[in-house]
C-alpha cells in the first residue's frame, strides 16, 4: 500500500550562494524513517532561488558554483525586468537553469544518495527573504 505525506518547510533568509539544506529537510519529515522504498520530492515555491543535488563535502564547491553561475548569467546584461533590482532577473534565469525541484530515492528509511551528495538551496538574490519548500514523501512503509 502506498503511503503519502506532504509537509512545508520554511528556510530562514540566506545570503547569496549555495547552502546545504539536506539535514533541515530530513529533520522536517521524520516519517521518512518509516519508508522501506520510496521517493522524496522537494519543491521550492520561489522564482529567484533553486534546488540542486551535488558535492556535500568540500566547501570550495559552493564558491565555485557561485562563480560559475555569475559567469554564465552576468548581472551586466541589458535586462528589461529590473523593477526589483539588478540581481532579480539574473536570479530568475539562474533558477530556471538550476530547477525548482529535486527528487531523491529512499531506501530503508534514508535518502539513497551517493556518499558525497547533498541537497542545496541555491540562493540567487543579494537580499533574499525566507524560502518555502514543499516536501512530498511517497513510498512503501516498512512492514506493510
Amino acid at each position: 500500500m502506498s503511503y503519502w505525506i506532504q509537509r512545508e518547510l520554511t528556510l530562514p533568509a540566506a545570503r547569496r550562494g549555495f547552502h546545504l539544506v539536506t539535514r533541515r529537510i530530513v529533520e522536517a519529515i521524520p516519517e521518512l524513517g518509516e519508508i522501506e522504498v520510496g521517493l522524496l520530492h522537494v519543491f521550492i515555491q520561489h522564482t529567484s532561488a533553486s534546488l540542486t543535488i551535488n558535492e556535500n563535502a568540500d566547501p570550495d564547491v559552493r564558491v565555485d558554483f557561485e562563480t560559475a553561475m555569475n559567469h554564465a548569467v552576468p548581472e551586466s546584461l541589458p535586462y528589461v525586468h529590473t523593477l526589483e533590482g539588478p540581481d532579480d532577473m539574473p536570479a530568475h534565469v539562474k533558477a530556471s537553469m538550476m530547477g525548482s525541484s529535486v527528487s531523491v530515492p529512499l531506501k530503508n528509511g534514508r535518502l539513497n544518495v551517493g556518499t558525497w551528495q547533498g541537497i542545496y538551496l541555491c540562493e540567487h538574490r543579494d537580499q533574499a527573504s525566507s524560502r518555502h519548500l514543499v516536501l512530498t514523501l511517497q513510498g512503501k512503509r516498512a512492514g506493510t
